[in-house]
């Protein structure tokens, strides 16, 4: 009896790795996250239960409830998958239900996937880091984000690509906090929405256009110098710059 914690990857179902797709073949029990893509849910057992568990905003199942389930289930099922998007341990809470589980004597194991976070701009040609143009790469959450917090202040970097998940709904308060922390308002900014599905669409902009966008979740923002690049297309020596 194990319960999986498994990685959905961006989006469409052939980026699964081969282990996620053998274990959703054989699973009981598939418990998911709202976004995940039909195309990959589908992969899934003819005969196996799905459970929606999926956080929405203002409407959504609390993780001490979804701990209890996965305990109740791992202890009552040989194969349970808990189906979440991207990489389960990179804004997943993958790490806060292995524990719940753990504690709780059942046997689990993880099932690395695609972070959204590096693969949602490559859909769009995006290459997080890229010589001469952006040194490294910072990812974070712009979910968790209260009134006395200048996170996004501390972090802003001209040389580093930052890209940001669940970052939509604020995006006005993280272009301002950008701008204060020393980035140009000319900085080149995108925003890849429902990566890697049909549905995905691109937007770029600069820093200062950002609050005004009109683009809803789900959605990954970059800022930086790369969120101008398309690798898709020729790019002049004039996009290197040290």
């Amino acid at each position: 009896m194990t319960v999986y914690l498994v990685g959905a990857g961006p989006g469409d179902a052939d980026l699964l790795t081969l282990r996620a797709a053998k274990l959703l073949a054989r699973a009981e029990v598939v418990v998911h996250d709202r976004l995940i893509d039909d195309s990959v849910l589908a992969m899934a057992s003819v005969n196996a239960e799905l459970i929606d568990v999926g956080k929405a905003p203002g409407d959504s199942v609390s993780q001490a409830i979804i701990n209890d389930l996965l305990i109740a289930l791992g202890r009552s099922h040989d194969c349970v998958v808990r189906l979440k998007g991207g990489d389960p341990f990179v804004f997943g809470r993958g790490g806060e239900e292995m524990i719940a589980l753990r504690d709780a004597g059942v046997a689990t194991d993880v099932v690395p996937g695609v972070t959204s976070a590096l693969s949602g701009p490559l859909a769009a040609g995006i290459p997080v880091t890229h010589r001469g143009v952006a040194r490294g790469v910072t990812v974070v959450t712009g979910h968790v984000f209260d009134e006395s917090d200048d996170y996004f202040r501390r972090i802003a970097h001209p040389e580093l690509s930052l890209v940001i998940l669940m970052g939509v709904g604020q995006r006005a308060r993280i272009a301002e906090q950008l701008t204060e922390g020393g980035l140009s308002a000319e900085t080149p900014v995108a925003v890849i929405e429902s990566a890697w599905t049909a549905r995905q669409r691109v937007t770029r902009a600069t820093l200062f256009e950002l609050p005004n966008l009109d683009v809803a979740p789900p959605a990954i923002i970059v800022v930086g110098p790369t969120a101008a690049l398309d690798v898709a297309t020729t790019m002049s020596a004039a996009t290197v710059r040290w």
